[in-house]
C-alpha cells in the first residue's frame, strides 16, 4: 500500500504564502475523502481542511478565508495553498486520505482518515 508523501513546506514570513502538496493517492477508488491535518508543538493533531471525490469541501473556522484545498483527481494528488499565513499557522502538517471514506460524511475528524503522510513543517515568522 502507497505512503502518502507531503511537499512544499518552509518557512515564510507572517502573510506570505506556501503550497503544500501530496502524492501518493491510490487509483481504483471512485469515492475518496482527502484532507489536510496539522499539529503544533505541544498541541494535539487538528483538522485543517477536507475535500472529497466529489469536489465538496471543508475547512477549520481558523483558516477559512486564507486557505484554499484542491485536487488534481487524474494525478491523484492533493494540494494547499495557504494565503495570509500567521505565526500560529506553524505546524507539521500532514496529508491524510480515506479510500473509500469510512463515514457517510466528510469530516476533518482525525479518526476518519486511515492512510497518512509523514508530514511537512511549516514556520511562520512574524
Amino acid at each position: 500500500q502507497a505512503r502518502l508523501a507531503e511537499s512544499g513546506g518552509g518557512s515564510v514570513q507572517a502573510g506570505g504564502s506556501l503550497k503544500l502538496s501530496c502524492e501518493g493517492l491510490e487509483y481504483g477508488y471512485e469515492s475518496y475523502y482527502m484532507a489536510w491535518f496539522r499539529q503544533a508543538p505541544g498541541k494535539e493533531r487538528e483538522g485543517v481542511a477536507a475535500i472529497d471525490s466529489e469536489g465538496i469541501t471543508r475547512y477549520a473556522d481558523s483558516v477559512k478565508g486564507r486557505f484554499t484545498i484542491s485536487h488534481d483527481n487524474s494525478k491523484k494528488t492533493l494540494d494547499l495553498q495557504m494565503n495570509s499565513l500567521k505565526p500560529e499557522d506553524t505546524a507539521m502538517y500532514y496529508c491524510a486520505a480515506s479510500q473509500p471514506p469510512q463515514v457517510p460524511i466528510l469530516t476533518i475528524l482525525e479518526s476518519d482518515y486511515n492512510k497518512w503522510g509523514q508530514g511537512t513543517q511549516v514556520t511562520v515568522s512574524s
